[in-house]
């Protein structure tokens, strides 16, 4: 019998090229009169944050846009935009960009409705006020935040990542235009795009999974792995792209309905001592996790590939990434240091097969 299982969809779902002329249409919809539109600086040369913010003026919106996002964002990065949320008086929340954008949209949203600090919602469900309406607008393939609660935000000073989830807090609509993703430059196309792979792949197997998430998990697999080396190779096939950003969402959106695994808990003390791009460090660690769970969910990998982790190798190589720990210069001493922390993630206690710091130790001395 299937496990038992208890699921609402997250959000509303606007998908299609050109998809983002509607933006103003649907913040509308949602009562939006002053909206802060939430990007990073290195959006604007590609015009994303200009059109989006032209599309909600011309519905006759007001719109001040909040630029200062980073790449693994602190709770700096969310102070600074609560107070650009509070000089305009914002009734609406847009984010336009990757991970880090919708991370630091959402966190904002926590604390210009909420009050305190991004540690006080740490873990889920933890706002007890209303918070308001936003909008998602991604332009990589790779986080699926646009289909989670969650925000990932880094402690500015121990740079420890906090996962802080509430519903209340996820965008009530996604608004997936695969146009926007044809500007990716080629490295952040091969980190998103397995870092969406890491994402169906561990959502697949951890102890929350449902029929529905599998199905999810599944359906972002067959997506995100049929069209991954297509975009690396032609990466102006709008059908690619397309299949590429549908997946991440339908990752993203397993991922709330079940969780990740440990190849996520080694992956952020990776990000937070040596800087290593989030995509890129959990796809160095996913094919040892995958043998180490193949012990306990062997089946349900195979479901999806029948020699997974020489398959998301392959994907590694075929991005020109390193495959292992040793090429990305992480000091083999640290590894104990590393392994104490990754057992301290959230999302370890979700792995399929339990992990102690002796076990994930292991799996770090494995990927060196």
């Amino acid at each position: 019998m299937p496990a038992a299982f208890d699921f609402t969809p997250l959000n509303r779902v606007v998908f299609g090229a050109g998809a983002l002329s509607r933006l103003g249409e649907l913040a509308s919809e949602l009562g939006a009169r002053r909206v802060l539109l939430v990007t990073d600086p290195g959006l604007e040369k590609v015009g994303h944050p200009a059109r989006a913010a032209e599309a909600l003026r011309a519905a006759g919106l007001t719109v001040a846009i909040f630029d200062g996002v980073e790449e693994n964002p602190t709770t700096r990065h969310v102070d600074r935009g609560v107070e650009a949320a509070r000089a305009l008086a914002a009734d609406c929340l847009v984010a336009v960009g990757g991970g880090s954008a919708m991370d630091v949209c959402k966190g904002i949203n926590f604390l210009f409705t909420n009050g305190g600090r991004m540690a006080d919602y740490r873990g889920h469900g933890k706002a007890t006020r209303p918070m308001l309406p936003s909008i998602g607008v991604p332009t990589t393939s790779g986080t699926g935040s646009e289909g989670q609660s969650y925000a990932l935000i880094a402690d500015e000073v121990t740079h420890q990542k906090m996962a802080c989830g509430d519903r209340k807090a996820a965008f009530r609509v996604a608004l997936l235009d695969p146009e926007l993703t044809l500007t990716q430059p080629a490295q952040v196309t091969a980190v998103t795009g397995i870092d969406s792979i890491a994402h169906a792949v561990e959502s697949m197997v951890c102890t929350k999974a449902s029929a529905i998430s599998q199905a999810l998990s599944a359906e972002a697999w067959r997506l995100l792995s049929t069209h991954f080396e297509k975009v690396l190779n032609a990466p102006g096939d709008l059908n690619a792209r397309a299949a590429m950003q549908l997946g991440a969402y339908f990752a993203g959106s397993a991922i709330e309905a079940s969780m990740l695994g440990c190849a996520h808990s080694c992956a952020n003390p990776l990000t937070a001592h040596y800087g290593t791009t989030h995509g890129l460090a959990v796809g160095v660690m996913l094919p040892h996790v995958v043998r180490y769970n193949s012990a306990v969910c062997g089946d349900v990998y195979a479901r999806l590939d029948g020699d997974l982790p020489e398959r998301l190798t392959g994907f590694l190589s075929a991005a020109g990434l390193a495959t292992s720990l040793s090429k990305l210069c992480v000091d083999r001493n640290q590894l104990p240091t590393l392994a104490e922390e990754a057992a301290q993630q959230w999302t370890a206690q979700f792995n399929p097969r339990p992990v102690t710091s002796a076990d994930l130790l292991g799996l770090y001395e494995a990927a060196f």
